[in-house]
């Protein structure tokens, strides 16, 4: 649940189902521990529909088809189960992968709807665009809890759990607040609770990334697509009413630069692209998003455009202009791949060069 940008599609198939209570129809799947070199890190998750399909799949490899296996078990069953891959544990899969690290996933059906209670508190803290830290407690004593784990989520001054147990849920919310500050990547920790050892997964939850494109040509309309596909919330601009629909799913918003602030939210998890095409309404939207929060400002155009539009907002290291990383980006297809690729590593903390050439984790 740690990236963003995979939720909707696991919230989305969990609406469909029909939970009701006589055999699990899916099964949440969570990396809860990672060592060493593995395909996804701690907090990646997958969904197992009872006819074997697939939401949001975790490497496709050899242990995706055995965990896919213990999912159709745990939803036979009724009860979750905690399996490792590792040299003590089914060690022959993970050698197949070739990665050469160690995981555990916590695997857990879901038959009722209160299984899936915790998704709508996530989508809640989305929909206010709010950070927020959800705590899962699914093992104790080294056995995963029986029938469901306990979750906590937290943000936004507000709790939802269903530990029931007022202790303990004080317990975990202190802890959960506690870390919350120096938390950056899904890590699990344990807790002593009459004692008990209990196992307990911490991860970030993050509203989804927002682009907000603004231009009415076939550009603007690729790159919408692009951010569409990385499950970006996606807003297209306009200076008129489009020749062409924008593509499905994507938001169209008629709105000139002084109107631009007024009509579309910005918050810091959102970047903004001016592609018009013309310099002086380049400028005009350029300046308006000058005065918001957000943390990427792109502007395409030639060498000398690019520095003339520079040379009127030297200090502002948000604006990037020409925007896109060099990849000899020359079709709107390129150039949209070359912009998003530039966005995603600046929110990702990398430059975007080669990974040969790079010594950095490869997951973020």
């Amino acid at each position: 649940m740690n990236v963003a940008q995979e939720f909707e599609p696991l919230y989305r198939a969990a609406r469909t189902l029909e939970l009701r209570g006589d055999i699990g129809e899916a099964a949440l799947v969570t990396i809860t521990r990672t060592q060493g070199s593995t395909f996804r890190r701690a907090g990646a998750s997958m969904l197992v529909r009872r006819d074997g399909s697939l939401v949001c799949e975790l490497s496709g490899g050899c242990p995706q088809r055995d965990i896919v296996l213990r999912a159709r078990e745990a939803m036979a069953t009724g009860e979750p189960a905690v399996v490792a891959y590792g040299r003590n544990s089914n060690y022959d899969v993970m050698l197949e992968t070739g990665c050469g690290g160690e995981l555990e996933v916590l695997i857990e059906p879901w038959l009722l709807s209160d299984d899936v209670r915790f998704l709508e508190a996530i989508e809640a803290l989305r929909v206010q665009r709010t950070a927020g830290v959800m705590a899962t407690l699914y093992a104790t004593a080294g056995h995963a809890l029986s029938r469901r784990p306990y979750r906590l989520v937290w943000g936004n001054d507000s709790v939802w759990t269903n530990i029931g147990q007022p202790d303990l849920e004080r317990q975990i919310l202190a802890v959960t607040t506690t870390q919350s500050a120096a938390l950056s990547v899904a890590t699990a920790i344990h807790v002593e609770h009459a004692g008990q050892r209990h196992e307990i997964l911490l991860e970030t939850l993050h509203p989804p990334h927002a682009l907000v494109i603004i231009g009415d040509g076939v550009g603007a309309h690729m790159l919408a697509a692009l951010s569409l596909q990385l499950g970006w919330h996606t807003t297209l601009v306009g200076t008129g009413e489009p020749a062409d629909p924008a593509p499905a799913g994507v938001e169209h918003v008629v709105a000139l630069p002084h109107a631009l602030t007024s009509t579309v939210a910005f918050d810091h998890q959102t970047s903004a692209v001016v592609m018009t095409h013309r310099l002086e309404r380049d400028l005009a939207y350029a300046t308006s998003l000058m005065g918001t929060p957000v943390r990427y400002i792109g502007v395409i155009g030639s060498r000398q455009r690019a520095s003339q539009i520079r040379a009127i907002f030297p200090e502002d290291d948000r604006l990037h202009a020409p925007a896109g990383l060099d990849v000899g980006s020359e079709t709107p297809a390129e150039i949209a791949l070359a912009i998003a690729a530039e966005i995603l590593a600046l929110r990702n903390g990398r430059r975007g060069g080669p990974l040969v050439h790079s010594q950095m984790p490869i997951h973020p």
